[in-house]
């Protein structure tokens, strides 16, 4: 699900959330190029270009939302790096400079906040929070949209309009008709993206983000890269230190997608709808501790009840266009944050007691993102199948999910039906990189994990740590929100912050104590940002 990286808060940095190597890496090569000699070679070039041509930052465009001091620019990268002179394509890029004096700038840091589909160019404004004002002093932060997402060259697969389809269905154990119609639906979306995008489709991979990401440094005039990628971001992050280690200079990996070829994509996405059962555990237990606040049951099993009590009212009545489907996609955002605990279950008690404008404001779609959001969800498919090749057959999804969904039934059919395009995909697929860094090869990276992150769940970190000699991975125990770096945990940020000013990474793994419980508050809550 797009929860491999999208979600994102301003403060705790979540946005709302993998890859593969090229056809011609099937091939052996003279240099046995990761990813391909082709696409190597003209990644060198087009890198070279950029340098030379640099970045024409001015003011933002008014609906990037960065007003002066920000600036904004483009950098062009090739749509198919194997032949770097023929098509091209702009990538957005937004830029803050450090506030700090000229004798203490560290150069650009660059950040991407997950997805695929998510877009950083927000980045700069994280400049004005407390917890990254250290970071801003010594930085420029530097945001951009990938390929695909937002102004750099939109990527669509199908009607905005279409796309935003509510309210709808969420069965925990659809039936067999039920099944036939999404399955259906998810040829249709194949097909479409397949015909809208054309030959450019197959070019919206994982390893073009990391080679985008090498000429972006280039343009920035950066000779290293000093880079912090959030979820999605810390695996084409991690390919990009497969690909270019002689270009890193330092690395944050935040939330940390598990590299391991086998996991690439569909095991992944099995792996993550357990964990956010785990984490929709979590949630329940909370809301009971609390049942004084909000009468929803003083067990976890109690407020199960609830929910499914108000899910199947709004499958008889639904409320606006809140519907069983839309209820479950806003409560699945407490799997991501707890500063998302207090919001949700105050809308739950309050659809009960027969008020329903706390629930519409929480989980009705907003139409006016629908471009938006078509956008960001054609680029996660086409990354996500584009990058190694899914299982074509029905019946293994059909097992798999329905083995599965007796044992994490809050999630796991919502994300087979997001990713179930795969199995019908029309480009070509591609063969997982196997990313790896011997000791010496990097300088040292830093990890960041909270231990019951569900978007991606924390056996990730330890895969990647145990494949980037050299790295140290910093723990938030107990805690489960996804995106823990500049958030309100002092202990994360003092090693983040020691890591990406001075070098410095813990002599052994690190831990900090898990953040505070959110408070049991009535009334209205503020509503996290996403990505």
């Amino acid at each position: 699900m797009r929860a491999l990286a999208l979600y994102g808060a301003l403060g705790s940095l979540v946005l709302t959330t993998l890859t593969a190597a090229p056809a011609d890496a099937l091939v052996p090569h003279r240099t046995h190029a990761p990813g391909g000699y082709a696409e190597m070679l003209g990644a060198e070039e087009a890198a070279r270009e950029a340098a030379s041509e640099g970045i024409s930052f001015g003011t933002c465009p008014e609906a990037e939302g960065l007003p002066a001091p920000f600036e904004c620019g483009t950098v062009s990268v090739p749509v198919d790096y194997a032949h770097p002179h023929g098509k091209h394509i702009s990538l957005t890029v937004s830029r803050g400079r450090a506030t700090g004096p000229d004798s203490g700038r560290q150069g650009a840091l660059v950040f991407n906040p997950g997805g695929p589909g998510g877009s950083g160019m927000f980045f700069p404004l994280l400049a004005a929070i407390p917890q990254w004002q250290n970071l801003a002093k010594a930085y420029d932060f530097v945001g951009y949209a990938p390929r695909g997402v937002g102004r750099s060259a939109p990527l669509s697969c199908v009607s905005p309009a279409s796309f935003v389809k509510a309210p709808t269905e969420a069965p925990e154990h659809p039936s067999s008709a039920y099944k036939r119609k999404k399955v259906a639906e998810a040829k249709a979306y194949a097909q479409s993206c397949a015909r809208r995008a054309g030959s450019d489709l197959q070019h919206f991979t994982s390893l073009n983000n990391a080679r985008d990401l090498d000429v972006l440094r280039a343009a920035l005039g950066e000779r290293r890269l000093t880079y912090m990628g959030a979820s999605y971001g810390t695996y084409f992050g991690a390919l990009y230190a497969t690909l270019f280690p002689g270009h890193v200079r330092r690395m944050v990996f935040d939330s940390v997608v598990d590299p391991d070829p086998e996991k690439i994509w569909y095991r992944s996405n099995l792996s993550q709808s357990e964990a956010f059962e785990t984490r929709w555990s979590d949630w329940r237990r909370w809301v009971a501790r609390h049942d004084d606040v909000y009468h929803l049951g003083r067990t976890a099993k109690q407020v199960h009840a609830s929910y499914e009590r108000a899910s199947r009212r709004l499958g008889r009545k639904p409320v606006g266009k809140v519907g069983p489907g839309e209820l479950q996609a806003a409560l699945l955002q407490v799997g991501y944050t707890d500063s998302y605990w207090a919001r949700s279950a105050n809308a739950l008690s309050s659809y009960l007691r027969g008020d329903a404008k706390s629930l519409r404001a929480l989980a009705e779609p907003d139409t006016g993102g629908a471009v938006a959001s078509e956008n960001s969800n054609a680029v996660y498919t086409a990354v996500e199948c584009n990058d190694v090749r899914w299982p074509r057959s029905w019946k293994k999804w059909d097992r798999d999910n329905t083995r599965l969904a007796r044992r994490a039934p809050f999630e796991t059919w919502q994300n087979a039906w997001m990713n179930l395009p795969c199995a019908f995909w029309k480009a070509p697929s591609q063969r997982p990189l196997d990313v790896r860094a011997a000791r010496g090869a990097l300088p040292p990276t830093l990890l960041l994990a909270a231990e019951r992150d569900a978007a991606t769940p924390y056996p990730g970190a330890l895969e990647l740590r145990r494949r980037l000699a050299g790295s140290a991975l910093v723990t938030e125990r107990g805690s489960g929100t996804h995106g823990i770096g500049g958030g309100p945990n002092a202990c994360v940020n003092r090693h983040l912050d020691a890591y990406l000013l001075r070098g410095t990474v813990p002599a052994r793994d690190a831990t900090c104590a898990p953040r505070r419980e959110p408070a049991a508050t009535s009334g209205k809550q503020a509503r996290p940002a996403a990505g």
